[in-house]
Parts: C-alpha cells; sequence; structure tokens
C-alpha cells in the first residue's frame, strides 16, 4: 500500500454467480465479461483493479451503466466482500475485521449518501439527520445538537420538523449529506448521489459539496455516470469499463492525455477551457508583463492573453517562482483540440 494512501484497494476481483472461485482463473487470463456470463453464466463485476486514493481529496469513479463504479464503493465498507483482492483503510485490512470492527468502521469511520436520498419516510428532517449520531451511541441532545448544526449548514434552517416528502429533491438530498457529515465520519461515500437530481439542482449540490470540501477536508469518494460533473469534482478520476480501470489521474491528465478511443470519445464534447490549466502550456521564457498562476483556467485566462503584449503572460507556480510563458495561440490550440 501506498503510504500516502487512506483507502488502498489492491487487485479487486468480484465475480456474481454460482460459483466465481471456480472462473476466478480463467478472468485472470483474460476472459471477457461478455464471454464469461456466455460460458459460465456468471458476471464479473470488477476486474483486477488497484487503486490508492489519499486522505482528504475527492476521488471521483465514473463510468457508463454496468462498468462496476457502484459495486466498487461497496467493497470499501464491506457491503460486498470481494471474490479476490485486497482493501485497506489507514493501513488496516477490511476483508480481516472482526464484526464489531466492521460495524465500527460503518458507524464512525464512514458514512454514505445514495442517489436515492436513503432518508427515513417516516422521520421528520431533525430526526433523519440525528440518526447517524444516534447509531455511535450519542445522546439525544448531542445527536440534536449536531442535526441542527448540520441542517443549517447545508441551508435547510426551518425545515427541520418537514418530512421527506415534503421535500423537493434537492433538499431530501441536503438531508442525505447532512446526516452523512454529522456523524463525523473522515470517509464520505457517494454513490451517484446527485444523478437523480434536476440539472440546476444538481449543479448547486456540487458547489455545495465542493465549499464543504475547502473546509472539511474529507476523504470523498464519488460515483458518477456524468463525465462533466467528474470533472468539476474531482482530484482525482478513475474511469472504468466493464469492472476494470482503464485511465485515472487529474481532469487534466485525461484530458489532454486520454488512454484510448473510448476514453477520447467521452472527452470529445467538453469544454475544455474549463479542465486545462495555464500551467500544462508552458513553455518557453516568460515574457514581461502580465503574470498569471499556473492554476489559471484557460477559459479565464483568455482576456489577460488577448490584452497582454504580444499577446503572451508569464506564467507563476504556487510558491510565487515564475516558471515560463504561454501564449494566446496555444491556448486556443488547446482549447480547440
Amino acid at each position: 500500500m501506498s503510504s500516502a494512501a487512506k483507502i488502498s484497494i489492491r487487485n479487486l476481483y468480484k465475480i456474481f454467480g454460482a460459483r466465481p472461485e471456480k472462473v476466478l482463473d480463467q478472468v485472470r487470463a483474460g476472459l471477457s465479461k461478455d464471454d464469461l456470463l456466455a460460458q459460465t453464466n456468471h458476471v464479473l463485476g470488477i476486474n483486477d483493479v488497484s487503486l490508492d486514493i489519499p486522505p482528504h481529496g475527492l476521488q471521483v469513479i465514473m463510468g457508463l451503466s454496468g462498468s462496476g463504479k457502484s459495486t466498487l464503493i461497496r467493497h470499501i465498507n464491506r457491503l460486498i466482500d470481494p471474490t479476490a483482492g485486497e482493501i485497506l483503510i489507514d493501513g488496516e485490512d477490511v476483508l480481516r475485521m472482526s464484526d464489531t470492527r466492521l460495524r465500527d468502521l460503518r458507524r464512525f469511520n464512514t458514512s454514505m449518501v445514495f442517489q436515492k436520498f436513503g432518508l427515513l419516510p417516516h422521520r421528520k428532517v431533525l430526526q433523519n439527520v440525528a440518526y447517524g449520531v444516534q447509531v455511535q451511541g450519542k445522546s439525544t441532545q448531542e445527536a440534536e445538537r449536531r442535526a441542527r448544526e448540520w441542517i443549517a449548514r447545508v441551508g435547510l434552517e426551518g425545515y427541520e420538523n418537514h418530512y421527506p416528502a415534503q421535500l423537493s429533491g434537492g433538499m431530501q438530498q441536503r438531508v442525505g449529506l447532512a446526516r452523512a457529515l454529522a456523524t463525523d465520519a473522515d470517509i464520505l461515500l457517494m454513490d451517484e448521489a446527485f444523478s437523480a437530481l434536476d440539472p440546476l439542482i444538481r449543479t448547486e449540490m456540487q458547489g455545495i459539496l465542493l465549499e464543504l470540501q475547502k473546509e472539511l477536508h474529507k476523504t470523498i469518494v464519488f460515483i458518477t455516470h456524468d463525465l462533466d460533473e467528474a470533472l468539476r469534482l474531482g482530484d482525482n478520476i478513475a474511469i472504468l469499463r466493464d469492472g476494470a480501470v482503464i485511465q485515472q489521474g487529474s481532469a487534466q491528465d485525461i484530458v489532454l492525455k486520454p488512454a484510448d478511443a473510448y476514453i477520447r470519445d467521452f472527452i470529445k464534447d467538453i469544454n475544455r477551457g474549463r479542465v486545462i490549466r495555464l500551467g500544462a502550456l508552458v513553455e518557453g521564457a516568460a515574457p514581461d508583463g502580465p503574470v498569471l498562476p499556473d492554476d489559471t483556467l484557460l477559459e479565464d485566462a483568455l482576456i489577460h492573453l488577448s490584452d497582454a503584449p504580444q499577446q503572451r503572460v508569464a506564467v507563476k507556480d504556487d510558491t510565487g517562482r515564475v516558471i515560463g510563458g504561454v501564449d494566446l495561440k496555444s491556448a486556443i490550440r488547446a482549447i480547440h483540440a
């Protein structure tokens, strides 16, 4: 395991069927998902996935329906047991945990936010948010104190005594997020958490999550099938197909260096100017004139490049050191590649 990893997944396989261990060697030898199903009536869920997730970051796992992304996230807190492989959290093997230790992991170390909200319909908002804290063994008074704090933080103050059915979908998902955060778990597992929401509400929820993460620095594993959402949220992105990771890296890595035709097709319609940053295009000596940070998005840099002498700006890193220059033509080419 990488010493920097909060969660380390090693050579993970999940095969669904009557005798998964009997067909594991065939999968390891390269039998495809379709051929496995046709020949053995087993379904390949996860295919030799290895992934290190560092602490305090937002790891996106994305892929189309059937790619294995929701199956993968459910291995982290062992809602699903693998056919083979390892899952370690802070160096501790999840697969070797006793029942008691596993319950503690789910109560204190991890929280989940689901696509379908997962709220208790017969309980009011305050009771729903307090539920996870009560499961930890805290007093009703402490649970309600934390619940009120997080209800306010997600913008639902005044709705404590409403039932879930009285709320819009976006408001219900805020309740789900508040419930997950109230437990103070350091790992947040979000399985297609915003997928059921209308586009405008979805964008709003993404913004809320990013703002909270700036302060909280949780380790977040976020599942999505939407590339725009992945690119907006992810510090790191892993793309799955047929249960296997086919590319992982930053949003910029994936856009600038797609691993294959499948990824190239995935990214062909995205707004590259909202993903690529100036630092990726630095070349040559720095000119006199404007100096921009290397993490400036190209879309935001265009006006500065257009107005600069010779349409070229200097670029500095996060220490303030000037590392070179970028010109307008290079920026436009990168956006329209």
